[in-house]
C-alpha cells in the first residue's frame, strides 16, 4: 500500500512523463516543420518511450492498490531558436525529470517504502540513459550545425531510430 504522500508523488511524476511525452511531439512537429524528418523520428520515438514510462507508473500504482488521478497536462513549448536549441532543451529536461526522480526515490527512503523504492530504480538508470543519449546527440549538433550536408547526414542517421516498448 502507498501512503498518501507517495500515492500522490508518483500520480504528479505519472503526469510529469506524459508532460514529456506531449514535450517531445511538441518538438517533432516543429522538426517536420524546419523539414528535418529524421529529426522528427527521433522525436516521435522519444515522445512514445516517455507515454510508456507514464503508463508504467500507472500501472504501479494501480498495483499497489492506489488511486491513478489523471491531471491536465500543460501546453508545451511549440517554437525554437534552432535545432541546437531544440536538444539543449532536450538535455535541460531530462536533466530536469532526473531530479524529479531523485525526490521520488528520497521519498521512498524516508517512507521506508521498499517496493517503490525498487520500482524507481529502473527510473534512475533510464535517467542516466537519457542524459547520457541527450548529451551525445547534442555535442553531434554542435558540431555539425554549420554544415547542411552534415545536418542532413545526421537527420538521416537519426530516421534509423525504432519504437520499441518499454512496457
Amino acid at each position: 500500500m502507498l501512503s498518501e504522500k507517495m500515492e500522490k508523488a508518483l500520480n504528479d511524476q505519472m503526469t510529469a512523463e506524459f508532460h514529456s511525452g506531449y514535450l517531445y511531439l511538441s518538438m517533432a512537429a516543429y522538426l517536420e516543420e524546419l523539414d528535418y524528418p529524421g529529426f522528427a523520428n527521433w522525436m516521435k520515438v522519444q515522445a512514445k518511450e516517455e507515454q510508456d514510462h507514464g503508463m508504467k507508473i500507472y500501472n504501479y500504482i494501480i498495483a499497489r492498490g492506489a488511486k491513478v488521478t489523471l491531471e491536465a497536462i500543460e501546453a508545451p513549448q511549440t517554437e525554437w531558436d534552432d535545432i541546437e536549441a531544440i536538444f539543449a532543451h532536450v538535455l535541460e529536461h531530462e536533466q530536469l525529470v532526473t531530479s524529479l526522480i531523485n525526490n521520488l526515490v528520497d521519498l521512498a527512503i524516508e517512507e521506508s517504502d521498499h517496493a517503490t523504492n525498487q520500482f524507481l530504480q529502473w527510473y534512475v538508470a533510464e535517467q542516466v540513459e537519457e542524459e547520457e543519449n541527450a548529451m551525445e546527440n547534442l555535442g553531434k549538433i554542435k558540431r555539425g550545425k554549420n554544415s547542411a550536408d552534415i545536418l542532413f547526414m545526421l537527420d538521416a542517421e537519426f530516421a534509423n531510430r525504432i519504437y520499441t516498448s518499454e512496457i
